[in-house]
Formats: C-alpha cells, sequence, structure tokens
C-alpha cells in the first residue's frame, strides 16, 4: 500500500464499535470531518485496541494508516520478546542501523519501564504509599487501643482471676479466657472491616488498572495481619492477668 495504490486504513475496535456497531465496516469509507477528498480512505482490516493514552484514561477511536502512504520523519518501533528484555533491548540499535543506518534510535525502554514511569503509574503509586501510610497508622492505632481495653477488662477482672487461680485454675486457662474476649473483639472488628471493604470496592474499580478491585488472597491476607497483631496486643495483658498472685487479688478492692 504505497502512494501510488488507492488509501487505505485499519481502525481499532472502539472506532468500529462506535460507528460501525452491528455492521462490518470492512470497505466502507472513512475520512475526516469535512470529508475532504484527500482524507477519503477505504477501512482493509480491524485490529484490537491499543492503550496509546494514560493508563487510567478511556481508549479512544483511533485510525492507522500506511507509512508508505503517509510517510513520517518519526515512527515507533514495538518488540515482542522471550528473552531478556535488557539484552534485546541493548542489541536493537545495531539491527536498526543495520537495516539503514540513517535511522537514529532514541528514548529506547522496556514496556515495564515505560508503564512505571507513566506519569498514571506514578500518581497511583503515591497515592498508594500515602493510604499504605495511613493504614499502617490506623493498625497501629487499632492495636494500641486493642491493648488498652484488654489491660483495662484484666485490671477490672483482677478479683475474679484471683479466685480462679486460688480454685485451681491453669495459667493456660487464664490465657485462653483474656486471648478469647480479645478474639471477640478482633474478629468482630475484622469481620465488619470486610464487609465495608466489599462495599467499597465500587469505588475503587475505577481507579485501578491490570488488577481487580478485591480478591480473596488480598482480603485473607490482611484479615491474619489484623488476627496476629490482636493476639500481639492481648499478650502482653493475658500475661500480666496469669502473673496475678492470687493472694494479693483476693485482697484488692
Amino acid at each position: 500500500d504505497d502512494e501510488s495504490k488507492p488509501k487505505v486504513v485499519i481502525i481499532n475496535q472502539s472506532l468500529a464499535l462506535k460507528y460501525y456497531a452491528g455492521e462490518d465496516p470492512i470497505g466502507k469509507l472513512i475520512g475526516d470531518t469535512d470529508l475532504t477528498p484527500k482524507s477519503i480512505r477505504q477501512i482493509v482490516g480491524i485490529v484490537d485496541d491499543i492503550r496509546e493514552g494514560s493508563l487510567d484514561s478511556e481508549i479512544w477511536p483511533a485510525e492507522y494508516l500506511p507509512f508508505n502512504q503517509n510517510p513520517g520523519n518519526y515512527f515507533a518501533l514495538v518488540v515482542r520478546t522471550s528473552q531478556s528484555e535488557q539484552s534485546t533491548l541493548a542489541a536493537l540499535p545495531a539491527v536498526i542501523h543495520e537495516i539503514d543506518r540513517g535511522i537514529v534510535a532514541n528514548d529506547v525502554s522496556t514496556m515495564s519501564e515505560r508503564i512505571q514511569n507513566s506519569p498514571s503509574a506514578y500518581m497511583h503509586r503515591s497515592s498508594t504509599w500515602l493510604v499504605g501510610c495511613f493504614a499502617a497508622l490506623a493498625l497501629l492505632l487499632g492495636v494500641v487501643g486493642l491493648y488498652g481495653v484488654i489491660a483495662y477488662s484484666v485490671s477490672q477482672r483482677t478479683r475474679e482471676i484471683g479466685v480462679r487461680m486460688a480454685l485451681g485454675a491453669e495459667p493456660n486457662s487464664v490465657y485462653g479466657l483474656i486471648l478469647k474476649e480479645a478474639g471477640w473483639l478482633a474478629g468482630g472488628g475484622i469481620i465488619a472491616g470486610a464487609l465495608c471493604s466489599l462495599a467499597a470496592t465500587t469505588l475503587l474499580r475505577k481507579l485501578l488498572f491490570g488488577v481487580q478491585s478485591w480478591d480473596v488472597p488480598t482480603l485473607s491476607g490482611v484479615a491474619v495481619i489484623l488476627g496476629i497483631s490482636a493476639l500481639v496486643a492481648s499478650f502482653i495483658p493475658a500475661r500480666r492477668a496469669v502473673s496475678v498472685n492470687p493472694v494479693d487479688a483476693l485482697r484488692s478492692e
């Protein structure tokens, strides 16, 4: 398809669905908004959508012109390889120069690097770090709060714990008593948090790309971390309860 042949164009799926819904666009004519004669081209193919804009933006209708019918002084070359990206990247300029020494290669990078260094990825990554810091702070405050609640509960039940130990209660049973109370508090909070997170996924779907807004491994991992944190926060009050002297506990008011 050079300049001596009829002008042709290839369109993407978005353009086909938007302007040729329910019909076959192959063979149809397309042009600019004024339908100038120079712009009229025949559609000869449809390709899948390519994300040429920002990663989190909508894919717009696009058309692709043959290079021989629309020559320019700049073009992009995309190479797919099953080998190491970096090794292939280093060899590409030399291969291009073997084909045509007049072609200068610049802005050479892997697709992973282009995605990682894109403005959209940077903004989302910064937001993720910020949210992660707030989440870590919330986890710390939750652990401290749970520790305070369990410690206060143990101090209020010092006499009860002393009576239990005076009647022959084993330290393991006292541990179980305190940790069971903490487990009910933590379990209720984890279940409530999981339900709220599932409800919030509808707000996150438009902010993510390439991943789902929620999945079972992530929710399970968060639940395990919160459960372990709750046990750690409850261990010190439980250990303090076990170390209570029954005689001193019975004397306390």
